[in-house]
């Protein structure tokens, strides 16, 4: 099908979002009040940080501060793969901390499997499946690629199995893939907006206050006493956590730290039984490919394809836009590439478009830091991985805030910071380059030019 046709009756908004079962929004908050913390941001990482910090500590008063709804922003844009990975996959792990990558690697499992618990200690239904993520190679150079870690792979114990180009396809069928591994616990498929609001209802029954509509304005400390002024009231609290992602961060020094990077999403109309059955997916993993411009994909509930990635954008600049969360270039780009993969849905039509805001940051995994004499907190920079990887951080931020040291607080990852980005008008000359250079790279059998490889040397990066 021609992409414009098939993209013609696409709504312009997250389908995760257009939902009836979104909640009623709670109250704004009005007037002056106290409380022992104060979590900024109501998407995951503000959420896990609320609900764990009433779980170790009950009698803790504990607010949420969301400047517009709760999950609106990337928790529920994203493409809902919830992954095991803390360090942006393994390869960004051992390039960064090999002499920790085996506990990293076991951390992330733990996590994994703990919020799978806490779903349902608490009844939170978001169509959770352990079906795990199929890596799969389109060109020769990335069958090399997925291959060179297969030893370690076996010798820290994690459950992939490789498969040649005939396994490959007799798990989902296309005649692009090449062969694959497929990583079989260490990623779930969930519905991102109904994990958003269940954590908000788990939050709520244990006592945290929350007030959406309630953007934080300003920040003052008198040594002792943090307090956040919104634009009716104000909350002081002994302790903040900061999880507010990309946007305009109450700490400066954040500003150096992330770039805004926009991903793209389309979304199916539901397959009838033998437009599935043509690409088999009998076991629902979801699917990444392995170019630098990758593609990620899987499968919904009700047997809809989410088809994102590739185009990742930074608008010079550095500005975060309503109107950069509609790109038309990249939906018919997006929608072409996929009836290049699966050409048997070729009448398969889109009914949902989207773009959403990444904090990206240049090891492109999440960092963290205390500020204000270790009174307040964050954690950032999760860089497209976040949806598992938050409640990480939120542990992270409270062992922080504990003042307790901690296998977490211990860690090199925890400890170091990622390089700052340049300043504008360099970092956006940097990044554009930057981009040319890995699509050229893709272009040319993976090799990286001499700007990828200074940039690799010096630790420095850009994904999404």
């Amino acid at each position: 099908m021609d992409p414009l046709k098939a993209l013609a009756d696409a709504e312009r908004k997250p389908y995760w979002l257009d939902s009836p079962a979104r909640p009623e929004p709670q109250a704004r908050l009005f007037g002056h009040t106290t409380a022992d913390l104060v979590v900024v941001g109501g998407g995951f990482s503000g959420l896990w940080t609320a609900l764990m910090a009433k779980e170790r500590d009950p009698s803790l008063d504990v607010v949420l501060l969301e400047g517009r709804r709760i999950g609106w922003a990337a928790s529920g844009r994203n493409g809902g793969f919830c992954m095991a990975t803390l360090t942006h996959g393994l390869a960004n792990g051992l390039e960064r901390w090999p002499e920790e990558i085996d506990k990293l690697e076991r951390m992330g499992v733990a996590n994994l499997d703990e919020i799978e618990v806490t779903l349902r200690r608490y009844g939170i239904d978001c169509s959770f499946e352990r079906t795990g993520e199929l890596h799969v190679a389109t060109e020769p150079w990335q069958v090399d690629a997925l291959g060179e870690h297969l030893d370690l792979i076996s010798d820290l114990g994690l459950d992939y199995v490789p498969l040649d180009q005939g396994q490959v396809r007799a798990e989902v069928d296309s005649p692009t893939y090449l062969g694959g591994l497929w990583e079989r616990s260490g990623c779930a498929m969930l519905d991102p907006a109904r994990l958003a609001w269940g954590l908000r209802e788990a939050c709520l029954r244990l006592g945290v206050r929350v007030h959406e509509r309630t953007p934080v304005r300003a920040m003052d400390d008198d040594g002792t006493t943090i307090t956040l002024r919104t634009p009716h009231g104000a909350v002081a609290a002994r302790q903040v956590a900061l999880g507010t992602g990309v946007f305009p961060p109450l700490l400066r020094r954040l500003k150096h730290l992330v770039v805004p990077v926009y991903d793209y999403v389309l979304m199916t109309e539901p397959l009838t039984a033998g437009r599935l059955a043509s690409v088999g997916w009998r076991n629902r993993q979801g699917v990444g490919d392995s170019g630098n411009q990758f593609h990620y994909y899987r499968l919904t509930d009700d047997n809809r394809i989410l088809w994102g990635g590739y185009d990742a954008v930074y608008y010079n600049g550095g500005l975060v836009r309503p109107e950069y969360e509609q790109r038309d270039e990249t939906f018919v780009k997006l929608a072409g590439h996929f009836y290049d993969t699966f050409p048997q849905l070729a009448e398969v039509r889109f009914t949902h478009r989207w773009g959403g805001v990444i904090d990206t940051c240049s090891r492109f995994s999440a960092f963290y830091g205390q500020a204000h004499g270790g009174r307040l907190v964050y954690a950032a920079g999760y860089t497209g991985m976040g949806v598992g990887a938050t409640r990480f951080g939120a542990n992270v931020m409270l062992d922080l805030l504990s003042g307790k040291p901690t296998e977490r607080t211990e860690l090199r990852m925890v400890k170091e910071k990622p390089i700052p980005f340049p300043p504008e008008p360099v970092r956006s000359g940097v990044i554009q380059f930057t981009r040319w250079s890995i699509a050229q790279a893709d272009q040319h059998q993976g090799r990286r030019n001499l700007w990828l490889r200074a940039l690799d040397r010096m630790g420095l990066g850009f994904d999404s």
